[in-house]
């Protein structure tokens, strides 16, 4: 992996156990909570939640379908610019549908309010939303929370700073000297 030269992490904030006893509970939870209503469609937001939602998805014992969508707010930079463009729609239809919002990570809201109202101008049954980590700061109510994180540049397990360190299997604080 290389290693941008403005950056530097400076410690693990979770480690892979404790994410990985996290994201079983999270799945343990959302099963009960959908275990009467049939199948529940997982829309992974991409790229950032793609770890986190293979590991939850298969902890999961309830039916499921997995399928994907990509906005962007931030490119390269790391404020983003608070306009969310959609990069990758759905495949289906999912009109009637359970649908759980899967994120890697809330930070202003701003990416999740608007999928949340693009979807559900699309008629499901239900749209929940379960993020694996949410900022202090606020945004829109989220379902499931992995973790609560400080206003801090994290990266590692799906979360990238400039498309680096996605594949770290901890979530660390990264130092970026703008």
């Amino acid at each position: 992996m290389k290693t941008p030269k403005d950056t530097k992490l400076l410690r693990v904030l979770f480690s892979e156990d404790q994410i990985r006893r996290r994201v079983e509970d999270l799945a343990r939870q959302i099963s009960s909570d959908y275990a009467d209503k049939g199948e529940v469609l997982l829309v992974g937001v991409l790229k950032g939640a793609f770890i986190f939602l293979a590991d939850l998805c298969r902890r999961m014992t309830v039916p499921r379908r997995v399928d994907f969508i990509a906005v962007s707010s931030y490119g390269d930079r790391t404020v983003s610019s608070g306009n969310v463009r959609l990069v990758l729609d759905l495949r289906g239809d999912i009109r009637g549908r359970h649908v759980l919002v899967v994120e890697d990570i809330v930070d202003t809201g701003s990416t999740l309010a608007y999928l949340l109202d693009l979807l559900r101008l699309r008629g499901p049954a239900s749209v929940r939303t379960c993020a694996f980590l949410r900022k202090e700061k606020g945004g829109p109510p989220v379902d499931y929370v992995g973790f609560e994180v400080a206003d801090e540049w994290v990266v590692g397990y799906g979360l990238d700073y400039a498309d680096d360190y996605r594949t770290l299997p901890h979530i660390a604080i990264l130092q970026v000297n703008r």
